[in-house]
């Protein structure tokens, strides 16, 4: 698959994951010149002094440029908006993409909004992130051997093949899959764990303070971890509930009955189950780390998270 190269790209959001690509798309030389978008004057003051970016600004209508790659990477909540300013803006050919996690919620904007013919969309979601904002958080292998899925739309095959292999270009493996059968994966494996760690840690700073104290004290590395996770975006997360309510309520109605079963074998003492459940959720974490998805290296940290 050959290189791609862009005379300029546009993104919109340049937070971690936005200017993670901007460092990405210079690191590897993969645009001309990489603008950025962002309502956020600390995000766009990080990236001028960082120097990632040709040109930033706070309103599309400061550019007098038209775009080869446009790729959003802003809350859910603002599609709409962006879409709408995007279907004015652009008078030639271009390329869109976005990283958003659900992917139904996406495409209902799009179609309800954009009429333009200019515009290729190709909804994306490159599964990489940290549990940070910001755009000095951001980093150019973020995206390394990660998996980007791709839930294409009466997209022409041109475009498919032109952004698959801009995401392959900065490290990503791409899957293809329908847009409801993502949302439903996605709330599985993302949007569950993270609203139990909301959970969790809502729970301890709900106990008495004594008690609550002592459980942030000497917390060890499972509620570390919902810690962690709980210090993600809540914009961002806000969004993914409302956006994809239905796929989420459905697996959080799957795993309170699975929680109500183990909470049973609690009770009545059913070691064996207990013993048979825990080897049989053991092998899921072998079988991710196998596929090398088990941690996202931080080099600010300089360790595996």
């Amino acid at each position: 698959m050959s290189k791609v190269k862009f005379d300029s790209v546009l993104i919109i959001g340049v937070g971690l994951i936005g200017s993670s690509l901007a460092r990405a798309i210079r690191e590897y030389d993969l645009a001309k010149k990489i603008y950025g978008l962002d309502t956020s004057r600390t995000n766009l003051a990080k990236c001028n002094e960082l120097e990632i970016l040709s040109k930033g600004a706070d309103s599309l209508d400061s550019f007098s440029e038209q775009f080869d790659l446009v790729i959003i990477c802003s809350p859910l909540s603002t599609y709409k908006s962006i879409f709408a300013s995007l279907n004015s803006y652009i008078t030639q050919n271009t390329l869109v993409t976005d990283v958003g996690s659900t992917k139904m919620s996406v495409i209902r904007d799009f179609k309800e909004t954009v009429k333009n013919s200019f515009i290729q969309f190709l909804p994306s979601h490159p599964i990489a992130g940290l549990e940070k904002s910001g755009a000095e958080f951001g980093f150019s292998q973020l995206f390394a051997n990660r998996f980007c899925i791709i839930t294409p739309i009466n997209t022409n095959n041109d475009t498919i093949n032109v952004i698959k292999r801009f995401w392959t270009a900065i490290g990503m493996q791409i899957e293809t899959m329908d847009a409801e059968h993502h949302d439903r994966v996605l709330a599985m494996t993302s949007h569950i764990p993270q609203l139990i760690a909301y959970s969790m840690v809502s729970t301890a700073i709900e106990l008495e303070t004594h008690l609550k104290d002592e459980v942030i004290k000497y917390s060890a590395a499972g509620f570390r971890d919902f810690t962690r996770l709980a210090g993600s975006d809540p914009i961002m997360w806000r969004d993914v509930y409302s956006l994809n309510k239905d796929a989420v309520l459905e697996m959080l109605n799957k795993f309170t009955k699975d929680l109500s079963t183990l909470q049973k074998a609690i009770r009545n003492n059913d070691l064996t189950f207990l013993e048979e459940t825990f080897r049989t959720t053991r092998k899921v974490r072998k079988t991710i780390e196998e596929l090398g998805q088990a941690g996202s290296f931080d080099p600010r940290e300089n360790k595996k998270k």
